[in-house]
């Protein structure tokens, strides 16, 4: 397939040759923006990051539905948002109804996820969709971007669909699941995804072979990190997050770091983001230096003070794209 137009900044980003950066938002049951808009904001003034994802019903929970949000961050906090969408939850006509929408008002960027099924998120008796699939939809989208048509041929009038989307990628695929894995990834390849972002990885090696093989799609792919703000967080991604283990020795030092500072909440805070730019720093500077990443996906949600110390070192490429 024809490589499209970089539409967004971050693909602009990703053309000129910047090792980028993006970050995570996570609207839950809400009904105000305020945290946010807060933390996209910070998120900006790093003048790293150039965009934010917005989840779409992490773990099959019922949140709200991340289009609005996506929108309201880029026009309150002025920067560019990496809209997810789930197949979970849409038919293929609630999918291109939706993808009109947010093209209408703004967005840029889609990320195409299948979604974590229904039984495991708190609304259990709820029925998945999965209508078409992830691979599916990246074809709806080459075809609304592209054809400007729907599944079906129908003519889209009025303008242009200017939006670029990526896929997501597991890179704790390991041993005889690696090459399904990649093997997935190309089927969406194929249908012309923009960028790769994967799920979060601990073992830096495993990321690093993962990227290799990845590579030969010549496709941007961002590795997903995970900063834990807490022993209570870590424990429960290594714990109840499929396909995700912990290092032992980071849970330990979140555990030490909470467990020694009990009482004194400055201090903690002080003693966990030590303990993540401790482990995070130099993998995020291996994977940059010894692989063939194009950046970061950084999820550090409402975690935002841990950008500056961890983030601090790297050019302010992404001030030119805002």
């Amino acid at each position: 397939m024809a490589k499209r137009p970089a539409y967004s900044k971050l693909c602009k980003a990703l053309e000129a040759g910047h090792f980028v950066f993006t970050g995570e938002l996570e609207p839950k049951k809400i009904m105000t923006m305020s945290e946010i808009i807060h933390s996209a904001k910070e998120m900006k003034k790093t003048s790293r990051i150039i965009a934010a994802n917005v989840t779409d019903g992490p773990q099959g929970d019922a949140y709200m539905s991340s289009l609005i949000p996506s929108y309201v961050v880029q026009r309150d906090a002025e920067i560019e948002a990496v809209w997810q969408v789930a197949v979970r939850d849409r038919n293929r006509v609630a999918l291109f109804g939706d993808v009109l929408a947010g093209a209408f008002m703004g967005l840029k960027n889609i990320l195409v996820l299948t979604g974590d099924h229904t039984a495991l998120g708190d609304n259990k008796k709820a029925r998945p969709a999965y209508d078409i699939d992830s691979t599916q939809f990246c074809e709806l989208l080459s075809k609304i971007i592209d054809n400007g048509t729907d599944y079906e041929g129908h003519e889209i009038t009025g303008g242009k669909v200017e939006m670029n989307y990526g896929c997501v990628a597991n890179p704790n695929a390991v041993g005889e699941y690696m090459e399904p894995e990649i093997l997935k990834v190309g089927r969406k390849v194929e249908q012309g995804i923009d960028f790769i972002q994967t799920q979060t990885a601990f073992d830096i090696e495993v990321a690093k072979n993962f990227i290799k093989e990845l590579s030969r799609y010549k496709v941007p792919i961002l590795l997903g990190v995970f900063p834990m703000k807490s022993y209570g967080i870590a424990w429960y991604f290594d714990n109840y997050i499929p396909g995700v283990s912990v290092p032992k020795e980071l849970l330990k030092a979140l555990k030490s770091a909470e467990k020694e500072n009990k009482g004194d909440k400055k201090a903690k805070y002080a003693a966990l983001d030590k303990v993540n730019v401790e482990f995070f720093k130099p993998f995020i500077k291996e994977i940059k230096e010894n692989s063939k990443a194009s950046g970061i996906h950084c999820m550090a949600v409402e975690y935002e003070r841990l950008f500056s110390p961890l983030l601090g070192e790297y050019p302010d490429y992404a001030k030119k794209f805002y």
